[in-house]
């Protein structure tokens, strides 16, 4: 009887020593993935998407933020800001308005709506904080390491 043999597409190649699992840069964007599959139906029910969330959150820290400063703040250079800040101003959660210090400076600042829906952060970071299965102190050394390493990362690609 003939053995069967596994097609070459099929077979795993030699180990190069380089597994999936052990890579830093996987684990970061699996995790990725997994926090945005877990604030996704969260924000849906306020309307929002997570990059304008993480722009409400900046501008509840700090309202009155040029798009320079904001993108700064959120990571996000003005190509994909600007179109992101024209829905959010059509949704009215935020008023694009020259500067009047320097016309070139467009200043963005909550509405009131924009505002209110602070309200819900709490209570959607609740949720998010259970989901982690992390203490309080667990997610704050995480971030903290993180930020670290995001810092460390931009040095070294010249991108500080």
């Amino acid at each position: 009887m003939a053995t069967s043999r596994k097609p070459e597409a099929n077979r795993p190649p030699a180990s190069t020593g380089i597994q999936l699992d052990e890579q830093l840069c996987f684990a970061l964007y699996a995790a990725s993935l997994a926090m945005t599959k877990i604030y996704r139906p969260l924000l849906a029910q306020i309307g929002l998407t997570y990059p304008q969330y993480v722009v409400l959150l900046a501008l509840w820290e700090c309202d009155g933020l040029t798009i320079g400063e904001l993108g700064q703040r959120v990571a996000l250079d003005s190509g994909t800001l600007t179109p992101l800040l024209k829905r959010m101003q059509l949704q009215g959660l935020v008023e694009r308005t020259r500067s009047a210090a320097d016309e070139r400076q467009v200043l963005i600042t909550l509405t009131r709506q924009g505002a209110e829906l602070s309200q819900h952060a709490s209570a959607i970071q609740e949720q998010v904080a259970c989901a982690t299965a992390c203490s309080e102190r667990e997610c704050h050394d995480l971030t903290q390491a993180l930020q670290t390493l995001r810092s460390s990362l931009l040095t070294n690609a010249g991108g500080a």
